[in-house]
């Protein structure tokens, strides 16, 4: 690598952030200088998201606050866009299975297409986290299934709190 300041972005909902997200932005953070992780505030591909956006930087912000090097952002645009305005030279993905593969190859096209310059980086999940997403956390969290291990324990707190206020 060069002497250069290298900054990767690490997007995505994070609805919440989970545990797997973390051991993502800590792999990146060893491999770059900085990493912004880049909270979209709504997800075209994804339904409304559970918590609003300023709780979601919140969480990202304490579940990574032991990370130098790590901001949190938002963003309402084009990934390569926000990516080319804070100086990224990198966009950072992580994948657990193949169908993660098959969705992030056809949006790598897609990106590579609009910013050539702006490689995108894969970074495989870790074994105990190659389960562990958002949606599964969420689904579980709804019946009452155990999310210890799975987030930070405040992300926990919140989630059930949030669950028990929307079952009234």
């Amino acid at each position: 690598m060069s002497a250069e300041h290298r900054i990767a972005v690490c997007p995505g909902s994070y609805d919440p952030i989970t545990n797997g997200h973390v051991d993502v932005i800590t792999r990146a953070r060893a491999l770059f200088d900085e990493v912004i992780v880049a909270v979209v505030a709504a997800s075209v591909r994804k339904s409304q998201p559970l918590f609003a956006l300023e709780e979601r930087l919140e969480f990202i912000a304490e579940a990574t606050g032991h990370l130098q090097g790590v901001r949190v952002e938002p963003f309402e645009t084009l990934v390569v866009d926000f990516a080319r305005r804070v100086g990224a030279v990198a966009i950072i993905k992580g994948l657990r299975a193949i169908s993660d593969f098959e969705y992030e190859l056809e949006m790598n096209q897609l990106n590579r297409q609009q910013a050539p310059e702006i490689e995108s980086v894969y970074i495989m999940a870790s074994p105990e986290y190659s389960f562990v997403s958002s949606s599964g956390v969420k689904e579980l969290a709804v019946f009452d299934g155990r999310i210890d291990g799975l987030v930070h324990p405040h992300v926990a707190a919140r989630l059930q709190e949030e669950l028990r206020r929307k079952r009234k």
